[in-house]
């Protein structure tokens, strides 16, 4: 008598293991290959820079090659000159962020909240929003001066309404239906923010807060570069008004690298405080 095997019924996979089968599925190139990739794209992109420079395509005036700003970058580092601007720049930028952020948040998540409030302010916010802060500088250095306080209040009005508006368009992106599922069920208000609107709008939130990082720096930037005692900006403008590019463009290498590792810092830090979001 032939004997009939039963197939084997599939062993359940857990939770972890699908996690990381989808995972593998999303990973295209593998992070070597990506990183090779990236290196090699910047070498090539240095490299077209030095050509340029060699051959004096642009005007001379402007054109400055690789090894020049990497001479006037390393007399920076050499002088001294560069860190104490680079903190001022820094120091500005932070407490701009934390006091938008603070404030910014209270006010998104209320107006938010406040249907009618909303509707009452929001002409006002969109036309504050839509209004060029940076154009504001003189206006902030003849009231505060030219010392930290003016860079922090250009940089805070660039920043609170990315803020705000992140904040509002999180608690908005929750499921209405849900909300009201929560209401039926006897929630209050309360609860209803605790644990559903302000975990729906913290990833909105935070976006707002890496994209006010980069605001404020350029803010603050700005605010050096029209009157300022020290910072990376006040830099740009001396350097500018003497015509040396070279330590002009070292500068702005300075400042793209600082910026480059805020947004990472800030994204790592998102993905340490957010780990239940999906990628």
């Amino acid at each position: 008598m032939a004997v009939t095997e039963t197939p084997a019924k599939p062993v359940p996979r857990s939770g972890q293991d699908r996690a990381g089968i989808q995972r593998q599925q999303r990973i295209g190139p593998g992070r070597t290959t990506v990183l090779v990739t990236q290196v090699l794209l910047f070498a090539g992109l240095i490299g077209l820079w030095g050509l340029a420079a060699r051959f004096e395509i642009g005007r001379p005036i402007v054109v400055r090659s690789p090894s020049q700003v990497w001479a006037a970058f390393s007399d920076l580092i050499a002088t001294g000159a560069l860190w104490p601007h680079t903190w001022a720049t820094l120091q500005a930028t932070l407490i701009s962020l934390v006091l938008a952020g603070v404030i910014g948040v209270a006010v998104g998540l209320g107006l938010a909240l406040s249907p009618t409030l909303e509707r009452i302010f929001d002409p006002y916010l969109s036309a504050l929003n839509s209004a060029p802060r940076i154009a504001f500088a003189p206006v902030f250095i003849i009231i505060f001066g030219i010392g930290i306080t003016s860079k922090v209040a250009l940089a805070f009005s660039v920043v609170i309404f990315v803020v705000i508006l992140n904040a509002r368009a999180g608690v908005h992106a929750a499921d209405p239906d849900v909300v009201r599922l929560m209401e039926v069920m006897g929630a209050g208000r309360r609860a209803v923010f605790a644990k559903l609107l302000f975990p729906v709008a913290v990833p909105s939130i935070f976006a707002g807060l890496r994209l006010g990082l980069i605001y404020g720096l350029l803010g603050v930037v700005t605010s050096e570069m029209i009157s300022a005692r020290d910072g990376l900006g006040q830099l740009v403008a001396q350097y500018s008004g003497n015509f040396q590019l070279d330590y002009v463009y070292a500068v702005i290498a300075v400042l793209i690298v600082i910026g480059t590792l805020l947004n990472m810092i800030a994204g790592v830090v998102e993905r340490r405080l957010l780990w239940w979001k999906a990628p």
